[in-house]
């Protein structure tokens, strides 16, 4: 009997085993790998193409200004004093329909701002420099000239020289290594180094727009410096020696009428310390205010909310037309900014020096 029941137990025993062995394993699944989703780039919208500018019409030129200058002549004081010398050359001209140029106009502002080994200014803050146009013979170049000509004659001869040129043509006038012409035609009139004038034509007819002026017309270029926000340094700040230049090129009708102009200005900036030596970097040129554009940073000031550039814009198309006397008539206010009804909402800088240099044009552009 016992056997029995020992016997039953063990095949039960191994009924329950083998049950427990066969059970089924859960399946594990694979995870499929998914391909990823390329999504197809949104088709770009197809750039905007600027609006072709109007060919020129036979009668028609552009106006084009053009300032370059340098600040690298600067020296710190010492046993002499020291010197914030910027040289800006600027050119105005005309160019036609086939790319030469008709009129061409040349200055030259050399601004040189002494100041001590204690760091004061030395000129008086209300000078106004002349360009080396205005100055003429005083300039003293034609006592040291193997030609005997002064600055102003060899900058008109050089002018006169480009008119009809291609800005090309421009650029392939020779000259030996010290940027001297030594094509036959000029070397009788120009010994000046004219690689800057050269350089500023071609950034001015770069720069030229159809502005409404006609080949008729006569071109004119003014410029105006002064120094009035320099400042001596103290222990505690540094100077500053600053030329400020404004500057203006304007096309005139028989009737002395404007029929286009081009206003910029530069700010040229040197700073030295109280002992006099410079902390300017002096191998970066001073840029005009409208090639600084938004940078000049005037807007976010502004109380009509608009940048000097676009200013100096708006002043040029308002004096379209009228005459010297009557810009000259421009009402302003004790801070030389403008009253008029029709300026104020679009011109709230000083046009004092902008209206003074209107004149001046019209003088230069009569001039020769």
């Amino acid at each position: 009997m016992k056997k029995s029941l020992v016997l039953l137990l063990v095949l039960a025993m191994s009924l329950f085993a083998f049950v427990g062995c066969t059970k089924e394993q859960p399946q594990v699944e694979t995870p499929q790998t998914e391909e990823p989703k390329v999504e197809e780039p949104a088709a770009e919208e197809p750039e905007e193409e600027p609006a072709a500018e109007e060919p020129l019409a036979d009668d028609e030129v552009k106006t084009g200004l053009a300032v370059v200058s340098s600040i690298q002549k600067s020296r710190d004081a010492g046993e002499n004093d020291g010197a914030a010398q910027t040289d800006s050359v600027i050119v105005a001209l005309t160019i036609d329909k086939d790319g030469k140029i008709v009129q061409t106009k040349i200055d030259t502002a050399q601004t040189v701002i002494g100041f001590t080994n204690e760091g004061k200014i030395v000129p008086d803050l209300s000078t106004v420099y002349k360009s080396k146009q205005e100055l003429k013979e005083e300039y003293g170049m034609g006592r040291v000239s193997s030609i005997d000509k002064e600055w102003y004659e060899q900058a008109n001869a050089l002018a006169e020289y480009v008119k009809g040129k291609t800005i090309e043509e421009v650029k392939s006038i020779a000259v030996d290594e010290s940027g001297v012409p030594t094509e036959a035609d000029l070397v009788s009139s120009v010994t000046i180094k004219i690689n800057s004038y050269v350089e500023a034509i071609e950034k001015a007819a770069a720069n030229a727009q159809n502005l409404g002026a006609k080949a008729s017309d006569n071109l004119g270029l003014a410029v105006t410096t002064k120094i009035s926000k320099s400042k001596d340094a103290t222990a505690d700040a540094e100077g500053l020696a600053q030329a400020y230049s404004t500057y203006t090129a304007a096309t005139f009708d028989s009737e002395g009428r404007v029929t286009s102009s081009i206003i910029d200005a530069s700010q040229s900036n040197v700073n030295f310390d109280a002992t006099g030596k410079i902390t300017t970097d002096l191998s970066v040129a001073p840029i005009t205010k409208v090639e600084l554009g938004e940078d000049y940073g005037m807007k976010r000031a502004s109380a009509i909310g608009r940048e000097w550039y676009e200013q100096a814009d708006a002043f040029s198309e308002y004096i379209v037309g009228k005459t010297v006397e009557e810009i000259k008539g421009i009402s302003v206010d004790e801070g030389g900014y403008p009253t008029d009804e029709d300026l104020v909402s679009s011109v709230t800088v000083g046009i004092i020096d902008i209206k003074d240099n209107i004149e001046k044009a019209f003088v230069n552009a009569n001039s020769n």
